[in-house]
């Protein structure tokens, strides 16, 4: 099920990157106290009571004709688009302003559920400065001070009682959701097109044609599928274009949704700094990543070429030395046979089960191999460890101090578990904790 999306919209410097900083628990948007410094959409994930979410930073909203204000307001339009609940931002220390009354006439015709936020009403004397903003025409407006922190929590309780109610997806347990992301143009829909041998997806060379993500069932081999095309991810800070300026967000909502993710590669241009960001996107989500290495028959090959370009993959990919890597060719279905036997392994492996037992014989093993190191005088000592969690693979190893934890053994001990258990394809993830 897919996670609501919280659209942070209002006019220049009325602090909607501070506020979006409190909701995500770090400085990932820029703050400045000049208007119009957060130039593109951010996007992060924030929590609220039981409720998970993504939270979209926009530019502000001004009118006027000036390039960067055009651009500002279209991305804002975007996130409304895209956004279950807006929570729309303005300044209590400078009342109703014409560019206000602007935005709040997008928000109406975007029929969407809007919060009423009123920020920098830094203490309880200034709260006589929320009335005015009743004739905004969205009820209630909720004091609230970014710098200080103060009011959130009655602004998010607004917000999640707003989220729309999940629908869980009507497909059998086992089906295994995969998607596909990479840069424009790297033969996403191509390669869809050849998994299902029809013309079920628009196949265009103009990059951007793909304007959506796109749910295809497939059933092979006894095997139920669900593929999901994803629009190509440009670089933050380029003018989305018309047909594309969704992707980012739809291409995160995408791999929210899927067990497997192909991060596909273009075998003619080679490997691209963009390709990394958004295979960081994939394992960062942990899911189960396969590097797919499309249009290899534009590849002049030799015994060596296979080999020469997966060492440049491994030297770039390092964070997905797990993945396994597939060549092929969308166009011709040249090696695409290989392709759903590493989705399937990946699959399993993301949704792998060890028995705490077994588990416990391999970390005993590794001690024993390589003995914990000594931190300022102190040892750090491995007690039991048991797995807490699939999608991914997650364990637990507590120990009696978690700071002597380096992570250079929490690595050492992934390693041991990955040559004991495989988990092809699956990151894992282990957390060190003191026995209580």
């Amino acid at each position: 099920m897919r996670k609501s999306v919280v659209a942070i919209v209002g006019r220049p410097n009325v602090g909607k990157s501070t506020i979006f900083n409190r909701l995500v628990g770090e400085r990932i948007s820029i703050v400045e106290d000049i208007p119009g410094v957060t130039r593109d959409r951010i996007y992060a994930q924030s929590e609220w009571l039981t409720s998970t979410f993504n939270v979209i930073d926009t530019g502000g909203i001004e009118i006027g004709d000036e390039p960067l204000l055009v651009k500002m307001r279209e991305q804002a339009e975007v996130a409304v688009d895209e956004a279950d609940v807006i929570i729309f931002l303005v300044n209590g220390r400078e009342g109703i302003t014409a560019a206000d009354e602007e935005v709040a006439k997008l928000l109406y015709k975007s029929n969407k559920p809007v919060v009423l936020a009123v920020n920098k009403i830094d203490n309880p004397d200034m709260r006589e400065k929320i009335y005015e903003f009743y004739s905004l025409g969205f009820g209630e407006p909720y004091p609230i001070s970014g710098s200080h922190g103060l009011g959130l929590g009655d602004l998010l309780d607004a917000v999640v009682d707003l989220f729309p109610e999940q629908e869980s997806d009507d497909v059998e347990e086992d089906t295994i959701y995969f998607s596909l992301i990479g840069r424009p143009n790297v033969g996403k829909s191509s390669l869809v097109n050849a998994i299902l041998n029809e013309e079920r997806v628009i196949v265009s060379e103009i990059e951007g044609t793909t304007r959506d993500a796109i749910d295809t069932h497939l059933h092979k081999d006894d095997q139920d599928y669900v593929i999901i095309d994803t629009a190509g991810m440009r670089k933050r800070g380029k003018v989305y274009e018309t047909t594309e300026k969704y992707s980012v967000l739809r291409a995160l909502k995408a791999i929210e949704r899927s067990d497997v993710v192909l991060v596909l590669i273009d075998a003619e241009t080679g490997i691209r700094e963009q390709d990394k960001k958004i295979a960081g996107y994939a394992h960062e989500a942990g899911r189960a990543v396969i590097i797919v290495v499309n249009k290899w028959d534009t590849v002049e090959t030799n015994e060596k070429t296979m080999k020469e370009f997966e060492t440049k993959l491994r030297a770039h990919f390092q964070f997905l030395d797990y993945a396994p890597i597939v060549f092929l060719s969308a166009k011709t279905k040249k090696r695409l046979h290989t392709l759903t036997p590493a989705i399937n392994l990946a699959s399993e492996n993301h949704a792998k089960r060890v028995p705490t037992n077994v588990l416990n014989d391999v970390i005993m093993d590794a001690l024993a191999m390589n003995p914990t190191p000594t931190v300022k005088g102190r040892r750090l000592k491995v007690l039991y460890a048991t797995q807490v969690a699939i999608k991914p693979p997650s364990f637990v190893v507590f120990v009696n101090d978690p700071d002597l934890m380096h992570f250079s053994y929490k690595r050492f001990l992934e390693n041991k578990i990955r040559d004991a258990f495989g988990f092809v394809g699956t990151p894992i993830k282990i957390f060190a904790r003191k026995r209580q």
